[in-house]
C-alpha cells in the first residue's frame, strides 16, 4: 500500500480536529436588502462561487481541499492565506502593529506558526514521528518547540533549515551564478551538514520558505519522491520571478499544486480585490465593497494573472446602489473629519445634524436616490 493511499486511509477514517478560530475575513455584519444588490459583470463569473466567511470558515475549507488533494493522490501541495492571518490558535501581543500600520514581524512569524500548528494537528493520524515542520531558522523552531511542548495533538518533529549558529567569517571566492551562490550557503554548513528529512519522514511541512529555502526544498523532492507529502505554508511561489534553474521552476510553477489559496490580488492592477482557490474548485478573483461580503468578479480554471486581474477589473460596472452607497460612506467620512478638525472634539448629536444641513448632497443625492428608484422599479 502507498503512502499517499495511506494517508488517505487515515484521513478519511478519522475525525479531524479543528481548534475554535476567530474570525477575521469580512464583515459579520448581514448586509440590508438594498445593499444584496448584486454587481453587474462582463467577466465570466460563476455566481454560485462563495468566499469564506471568516477564518474559521477558511481553516475548514482549507482542510476539505487539502483532503481532496490526498484523493486526487498530490503529494506537492501550497497553500496560502492572507499576511499576518490571526487563526486564534494562540494569543495575541497588545503590540499588534509596527510603526507603519502594518503587523510587527513577531505577529507574521506567529500566524505562520499557528498554520503550521493547524496542519500538524490534521496529519496526527499518520503519526507525530513521521510529521517533520521545518522553519527557516532555529529561533522559529525553538518558538514553536516551547509553544507545543506537551500537547499531544501537535506531536511532530520540529526543524529548522538554516541551523547555523552566529556569524560565520566569510572568506572570498570566484563570482557565481544565482544558483551556485544559493547552493553554496545551503551547503557550506561543515558544523551542522546540509538540511535533510529523518528518515520514516511521510509528511514534511514547510513553513513560509523563501527564495534561499527553495533549493533545499527542492533537492528534498528529489530525494524523497512522490511518496512523501510535501507542504509548503505561505510561500507565495507567485511572488518569485526567478527560481534559479528551469527545473526549479517547473517543479514550484508545475508540480506543486495550490490546494488552497486566500490572497491579495494585484492591487495595483485590482485594488480591493483578493484571490481565492480551494482544489478542485476554479480560481475567483473577488472585489471587496465598501459595505458586504467580496463579489467575484472572475472565475476561471488558473491562477489569473496580472492582465487577467486588471481585465476583470475594469470590465465591472457597479450599480447606481453601490455607487451611491460607497459616495455616502466616503462624505460621511470626510464630514466627520471636517467636524473633528473644526471642532477639536469628536462632533456631538447636535453638532453633526448641523453639519448635515449645511451640505449640498450632491453625490449622496444622486446615488442613494437613483439607487432607491431602481430598487423600488425591480419590485413588482
Amino acid at each position: 500500500m502507498g503512502m499517499m493511499t495511506l494517508l488517505l486511509l487515515w484521513l478519511s477514517m478519522m475525525a479531524v480536529f479543528l481548534p475554535n478560530v476567530a474570525d477575521g475575513f469580512g464583515s459579520n455584519v448581514t448586509p440590508s436588502r438594498t445593499q444584496q444588490t448584486q454587481l453587474r459583470m462582463v467577466s465570466n463569473i460563476d455566481s454560485s462561487v462563495s468566499l469564506p466567511r471568516d477564518v474559521k470558515d477558511a481553516v475548514s475549507r482549507c482542510k476539505t481541499a487539502t483532503q481532496e488533494a490526498l484523493k486526487s493522490q498530490i503529494s506537492r501541495m501550497d497553500i496560502e492565506f492572507p499576511v499576518g492571518t490571526k487563526f486564534g490558535v494562540e494569543k495575541y501581543p497588545k503590540n499588534k502593529s509596527s510603526s507603519d500600520g502594518g503587523p510587527t514581524q513577531a505577529v507574521l512569524n506567529q500566524s505562520d506558526r499557528e498554520l503550521a500548528r493547524l496542519f500538524v494537528d490534521m496529519f496526527q493520524p499518520v503519526g507525530g514521528e513521521n510529521i517533520v515542520v521545518a522553519f527557516t531558522d532555529q529561533t522559529l523552531a525553538d518558538a514553536a518547540k516551547k509553544k507545543w511542548k506537551g500537547d499531544p495533538t501537535a506531536s511532530s518533529r520540529i526543524l529548522a533549515m538554516n541551523r547555523k549558529k552566529g556569524s560565520a567569517k566569510t572568506k572570498k571566492v570566484k563570482a557565481k551564478g544565482f544558483a551556485a551562490k544559493l547552493a553554496a550557503e545551503i551547503d557550506d554548513s561543515p558544523d551542522t551538514g546540509p538540511f535533510a528529512l529523518p528518515d520514516g519522514t511521510q509528511v514534511a511541512i514547510f513553513v513560509s520558505p523563501g527564495p534561499k529555502e527553495l533549493p533545499v526544498i527542492e533537492k528534498i523532492c528529489n530525494q524523497v519522491g512522490m511518496e512523501t507529502c510535501v507542504i509548503l505554508l505561505n510561500a507565495r511561489l507567485s511572488k518569485i520571478s526567478n527560481f534559479g534553474t528551469e527545473t526549479a521552476a517547473t517543479l514550484f510553477n508545475e508540480e506543486f499544486k495550490s490546494v488552497f489559496a486566500l490572497t491579495a490580488a494585484p492591487q495595483d492592477v485590482a485594488p480591493n480585490c483578493l484571490l481565492y482557490h480551494a482544489y478542485p474548485t476554479s480560481w475567483t478573483l473577488a472585489r471587496k465593497p465598501k459595505v458586504g461580503q467580496p463579489k467575484p468578479i472572475l472565475t476561471q480554471n488558473t491562477r489569473p494573472t496580472d492582465e487577467e486581474c486588471e481585465a476583470a477589473f475594469n470590465s465591472l460596472e457597479l450599480t447606481d446602489l453601490e455607487k451611491g452607497v460607497e459616495n455616502a460612506l466616503e462624505n460621511v467620512a470626510g464630514w466627520t473629519a471636517q467636524a473633528d478638525s473644526d471642532s477639536g472634539h469628536r462632533p456631538t448629536d447636535e453638532e453633526c445634524e448641523a453639519a448635515f444641513n449645511r451640505l449640498e448632497l450632491t453625490d449622496l443625492e444622486k446615488g442613494v436616490e437613483n439607487a432607491l428608484e431602481n430598487v423600488a422599479g425591480m419590485d413588482p
